[in-house]
Parts: structure tokens; C-alpha cells; sequence
């Protein structure tokens, strides 16, 4: 790609991300978008490269793209908000709020554990379930339900790629006053007060040319891809292990094919969140700021560090979840040093996060998937150029500067 094909803004400062943004398409970027704002205010917004590259079609503006489990973070927001409005307790049991949840053992089962990944209901057992049957919610929670904890909850935690959201939408349905179920509670008050480009699904209406054709990393384009996590490839290429089985809950295909109606049509709140770079940073600034209802007191909680990375036992790696988001750790550094930062990434290399310590808000997105589930390398020099300290103080991009469009 050339560097006529990357567009937007960049305040002073900033000039090394756009330096690094262009950079990207040097090392197999097809399209992408990355955000910044400072507290409400717009420090970078970029996009570029092709949303479709095999009609040529060129990354706008308003181009949207799947996020994968960037979602969860946007759920956790969710939640961040009911506790606030005393409608939901971190500690409190789920079945306090969803009392078919107590079956099988999960009766004492917190909503911490449970949205931090420690219960071992990242599969499941005993039944089946297909897309068509994710459009009834209430039949979805039944068989969420009568599911059983993998371990003792809380003793061990595990990544649960899909599952997580349906339980969390169940949750968020339960302790809504109104009843809503995340997706409404994203349009009703996330993207709508804030005129932002994020939904759960899409309506297609909604979408046409504006969706990123998403692309699978292979052939050449393997030779940009380093420290490949092995240990969780390998299993999945032969269709087996615990990641294998906690993706296929229900079976979603191949990311590449994200975009089927099918899956768009569906209420999936830890995996199909479509929106650009530029709403995802404003949602995540939102909350950081107190725009989106969360009080300071629950802020400050989501901003605490949280617990030391431990063992995954799905991911095979190391992980540090708290209150529904990803913190920083070794094998996903994001963020100042502190760990204070909370956000989410998803499948392919999208990742979304606030910085407490630097009231910065972050998002990058883009249509090839990487292959790896924490942020990869493109996204990563993007982070570096944002919150390395020298980095926000000069950079070698010439373009003019110009007011962001709101």
C-alpha cells in the first residue's frame, strides 16, 4: 500500500502514530482505522488501504468492521453501568438476579466469576445449539442455565470466547429494569446518545458497502506474522482441544465469513460487535470520562489492576481478566505501565481500551485477521507510538492538520 491511501487527522504530538499507522501497510495491512481521544476530545483518527480489496473499494471514513470479542468490552461497560445504577453487584451470586442459574452447582457462583472467566462454562455439555436457535433468548437461557461449572468456580480461570456473551446478555436482561437485552442497551443508550458507529449484529439495511470485506491471513502474508501462539493453533487446525470446543458455541464458521447474515442477525455480546475505530475509542472514552452513567466509585474498581496474570485454561497462556475486561500482562501489554488500563481485543488483531493514568482511549481495527486472539504486532506498534512518551512528542508525518469531523 502507499501512503496516499491513509487519511484523517492527527493532532500535535501525534505524529508517530500516523507515522506507524502508514507503516503498517508496509508490513501486510489491507485496511484499517485507529482512533484516539483525550478524554472527549479527538487526537487521532485514521483510516486507510482497501475495505475490499478484490473490488478495490477503498477504506472510507465510514467504513464499519466486525471487532470479534472487542464486544466484551463494550458489554463490560454495560454491566459498569447497572452497577452503578445499583441494579447489579460484582459480588453478589448471578442466581441473586437469574434465579435458574443456581442449577447444577452455580448457586454461590458471583458475577465477578463469572464474567472474569472462572466458572468453566466456556462449552457445552450435554446439548447442542445452532445459530437459528440463538434468535430466541429465553430458550438460549434455559440451556445456559442448566449448564454445569468445568472446575470449583473461582479456583481456576478460563477464557470463554463466545459463551461469556450469552451469559452476560441473560444477566444484563435480568437486572434491566426494562428488560433489555444488550444489543437494545447499545442502541438505546451507547451509540445512539453518543451518535456513534457500533451495533451488536447489523441489520442489513445498515451495512451494505460500508463492511469491511475481512480477510484471512495466508500465503505471504504469513511472512508479517511473529510469535504465533503454536499452542493454541495447532488444536484448533485439528479441531480439537478446549479452545476448539469453546469456539463452536455454537459452531460460527470461519472468521473471514463474519459478515453472513446469519451471524449478523444474531444477539452474540463477546463476538459479533461491528462498528469503526473512531466509536469504539469514543465509547471507551465515554466511560472513562463519566459521560456513559458509571459513577466514579465503579470507575475507580474497573481501573483497579486487578489480580496477577495467571495460567489459562483455555488459551494456554497466561491471562488477567477483571470485572469483564483484559488488563495488561506480559503476553498483552497495553496501556501505561501501571495496569491500571481496561479494555478488551478480539480475533484478527481489533482492540479497544481505556487508560485511566492518561485519560487516553484507544481503537484499532482491521479487515486482515491476524492469527493470533491478543492484539498482533500492527496493533501493538500503534500502542507504542500512542503511550511511549517521547513518541507523543514528535513524529515525521507532513500531512496539514485539520480539525477532526465529529
Amino acid at each position: 500500500m502507499i501512503d496516499t491511501m491513509t487519511h484523517g487527522y492527527v493532532a500535535e504530538g501525534y505524529g508517530r502514530v500516523a507515522d506507524a499507522f502508514r507503516r503498517n501497510f508496509r508490513h501486510g495491512e489491507i485496511g484499517a482505522a485507529v482512533a484516539v481521544f483525550d478524554g472527549d476530545t479527538p487526537v487521532v483518527d485514521l483510516w486507510g488501504g482497501w475495505r475490499d480489496p478484490v473490488r478495490r473499494l477503498a477504506w472510507e471514513r465510514d467504513t464499519i468492521a466486525p471487532v470479534f470479542s472487542s464486544t466484551k468490552g463494550v458489554a463490560a461497560l454495560i454491566l459498569a453501568v447497572l452497577v452503578s445504577r445499583d441494579r447489579l453487584a460484582y459480588d453478589e451470586p448471578v442466581a441473586r438476579y437469574w434465579p435458574e442459574f443456581a442449577a447444577r452447582d452455580k448457586a454461590e457462583v458471583t458475577v465477578r466469576q463469572l464474567i472474569d472467566h472462572q466458572v468453566g462454562l466456556h462449552i457445552l455439555r450435554d446439548t447442542r445449539m445452532t445459530l437459528a436457535d440463538l434468535h430466541d433468548l429465553d430458550r438460549v437461557a434455559e440451556v445456559l442455565a442448566a449448564q454445569r461449572p468445568g472446575w470449583t468456580p473461582g479456583t481456576r480461570q478460563g477464557y470463554h470466547p463466545v459463551s461469556i456473551g450469552l451469559y452476560v446478555n441473560e444477566l444484563v436482561r435480568r437486572a434491566d429494569p426494562a428488560g433489555r437485552s444488550i444489543r437494545q442497551f447499545i442502541a438505546e443508550e451507547i451509540s445512539g446518545p453518543l451518535g456513534v458507529d457500533f451495533t451488536l449484529g447489523l441489520d442489513a439495511d445498515l451495512g451494505g458497502d460500508r463492511i469491511a470485506h475481512l480477510t484471512r491471513t495466508m500465503g505471504l502474508d504469513l511472512r508479517h506474522e511473529r510469535n504465533l501462539p503454536w499452542n493454541q493453533a495447532v488444536p484448533a487446525l485439528l479441531r480439537r482441544g478446549p479452545l476448539f470446543r469453546a469456539l463452536a458455541v455454537p459452531d460460527l464458521g470461519m472468521p473471514e465469513d463474519f459478515v453472513r447474515p446469519e451471524i449478523m442477525s444474531v444477539e452474540l455480546p463477546g463476538s459479533n460487535g461491528v462498528g469503526s475505530a473512531r466509536g469504539l475509542a469514543r465509547i471507551y472514552a465515554a466511560g472513562l470520562t463519566g459521560e456513559l452513567p458509571i459513577t466514579a466509585k465503579v470507575r475507580a474498581r474497573i481501573a483497579d489492576p486487578g489480580p496477577v496474570p495467571a495460567p489459562d485454561a483455555v488459551l494456554k497462556t497466561p491471562t488477567r481478566f477483571h470485572l469483564g475486561f483484559r488488563k495488561s500482562g506480559p503476553a498483552f501489554p497495553f496501556g501505561s505501565p501501571d495496569h491500571r488500563a481496561y479494555g478488551t481485543p478480539g480475533m484478527g488483531g481489533s482492540l479497544g481500551f481505556a487508560d485511566p493514568a492518561t485519560g487516553l482511549s484507544f481503537a484499532y481495527v482491521p479487515n486482515r485477521l491476524g492469527l493470533t486472539l491478543n492484539a498482533d504486532r500492527r496493533c501493538l506498534r500503534l500502542v507504542r507510538a500512542v503511550f511511549e512518551t517521547p513518541t507523543r512528542r514528535s513524529g515525521t508525518h507532513t500531512e496539514p492538520l485539520r480539525a477532526p469531523a465529529r
